[in-house]
């Protein structure tokens, strides 16, 4: 059965009560890809890291404890504030920042990054080779991209409103990738038997 609408929203754009309580279902129900997403990266301690589309922040304690700088983009103010407020001794340590804005444009410096993850956010994007073409943009030579998603195979089976969530098949987001310049490109899932897919790309 298909989540109502409300709930749709709130999964792209998170805000109010109802965006913390949806943040924290879909952290417990999203773990296990956030932390395959992030060990994929490869993480060392001098990285610096972008995550897009942060949201609950499942990710960011593993992102945090083992990269020097982890900066934070989200469409949600209030993923950021919570973001900022929670990981407030890493913001004035300088070891993380959080900011509101767009995949499509994202308010960094041309290779200023060695690793970027999305998770759970290109069904939002409307164009996966703008934001793959900025994430090409912001990472350094050699830099590893981590995007994970569930399959259109299995998001159609849910009913999802298309006007809120364009699915997307794992060799439609490889394409994309290889068209904005990635290399190396795998889809990858932890056993057959995973729902979900993650594709690590370096540039």
């Amino acid at each position: 059965m298909a989540p109502p609408r409300f709930i749709a929203r709130q999964l792209a754009h998170p805000a109010g009560s109802l965006g913390r309580i949806v943040g924290w279902l879909m952290n417990r129900h999203n773990a296990r890809m956030n932390v395959f997403a992030a060990r994929r990266l490869e993480l060392s301690a001098s990285d610096r890291v972008l995550e897009i589309g942060f949201g609950g922040g499942a990710a960011l304690p593993l992102l945090i404890g083992h990269a020097a700088f982890v900066a934070g983009l989200d469409r949600s103010e209030d993923a950021v504030a919570w973001a900022t407020a929670r990981y407030r001794a890493a913001v004035a340590s300088g070891r993380a920042e959080f900011r509101r804005g767009d995949a499509a444009a994202l308010p960094y410096d041309t290779a200023s990054f060695d690793k970027a993850a999305t998770v759970n956010t290109i069904y939002f994007w409307p164009s996966l080779e703008a934001g793959f073409a900025e994430i090409h943009r912001v990472l350094r030579s050699g830099g590893r991209a981590v995007v994970g998603f569930l399959p259109k195979a299995r998001m159609d089976r849910m009913g999802m409103p298309a006007d809120i969530f364009t699915t997307r098949a794992p060799e439609d987001v490889i394409a994309a990738l290889r068209r904005t310049g990635f290399t190396r490109t795998a889809a990858e899932r932890p056993t057959p038997e995973t729902a979900w897919t993650v594709v690590v790309a370096e540039r």
